[in-house]
């Protein structure tokens, strides 16, 4: 055993107990993949960065959920990057933005680190679009395992597979009204998702309760490990693909469009989420998702470790 530095974060919140729980473990390098799964089962967080490496312009790290190893981690990323900054790895040096590697086992990912007018540091993690297939046959089995009919559908709107570092099965909804009515039969939508090949399934609607933001979303992933994320940043990544594809939202003259959803809120850990992206043509050619995160603990756990 060791002891080795922990924190947990709330990300994409500005204040603590709200947004999605990620922890950070630095000193991780000879924490085989038994132990991450272990310490992510007793912390019983939606995700564990386990930090093996870090300088002044990249971090590698592995994300770890109480069911698998992600191979990305929006949210994860947000609270992570953070820390650093906090921790005064990142240093602003009289910078307002700090560009960072996130280094991860199978890929690499930009990250930018923004100083707002606070001093508190905004995350933006680049993602790759997702591409796009046909929903499963059967969405009134889905229907019912979420609580709702198929007439609380949105009639205009395909429901349809987004595939990218998670599969998403991206579920529009007519209004908040439905959203609010959903009561998820976790069991049941993870057996749906594992025989259809997807991981989160993902409900929004274009109605919000807050009057500056875009969407409303809920995203239900017990197939990886999460009965309700409170916030996803790949699920969002997923999600503004979705309505830029449908044209439900629109770039500006320069190309550029940015949208803010709201998720968590049934869940009372309410979250904001912030999408930037630059089109080129009818082509996403840049897409961030990102926001804040704020500090909940701070200390040390003792961990098992790799026998030389």
């Amino acid at each position: 055993m060791k002891t080795v530095p922990f924190s947990l974060y709330d990300a994409f919140s500005d204040v603590p107990y709200g947004g999605s729980q990620g922890a950070i473990v630095l000193d991780a390098i000879d924490i085989d993949g038994d132990a991450r799964l272990q310490i992510a089962k007793e912390l019983g967080l939606p995700a564990v960065c386990f930090v093996s490496a870090f300088d002044d312009k990249s971090v590698t790290v592995r994300f770890q959920s109480t069911e698998r190893e992600y191979p990305m981690c929006g949210h994860g990323t947000i609270c992570l990057m953070t820390h650093m900054i906090e921790l005064g790895v990142f240093s602003w040096n009289g910078r307002d933005r700090i560009d960072v590697e996130l280094d991860l086992p199978s890929a690499k990912a930009a990250v930018e680190i923004h100083k707002r007018d606070d001093g508190r540091a905004i995350v933006m993690l680049d993602i790759n679009p997702p591409t796009f297939r046909s929903s499963p046959e059967d969405i009134t089995t889905l229907a019912s395992l979420l609580g709702i009919t198929t007439n609380d559908y949105h009639q205009s709107l395909p429901i349809e597979i987004a595939a990218g570092d998670f599969v998403h099965l991206v579920v529009p909804v007519t209004d908040l009204s439905v959203m609010s009515a959903i009561k998820a039969d976790f069991s049941g939508i993870a057996q749906y998702c594992r025989a259809h090949g997807i991981e989160t399934v993902v409900c929004f609607c274009m109605q919000t309760e807050q009057s500056n933001h875009n969407v409303h979303v809920r995203d239900f992933c017990p197939a990886v490990g999460v009965p309700e994320s409170a916030a996803a940043g790949t699920t969002n990544a997923a999600l503004t693909s979705y309505l830029i594809r449908h044209g439900l939202v629109r770039p500006d003259a320069e190309g550029h469009i940015d949208i803010k959803a709201e998720q968590g809120i049934e869940i009372n850990r309410p979250s904001s989420l912030r999408s930037i992206v630059t089109m080129k043509g009818e082509k996403i050619e840049r897409l961030q998702i990102g926001g804040v995160a704020s500090k909940v603990i701070e200390g040390v756990l003792q961990v098992p470790v790799q026998e030389s």
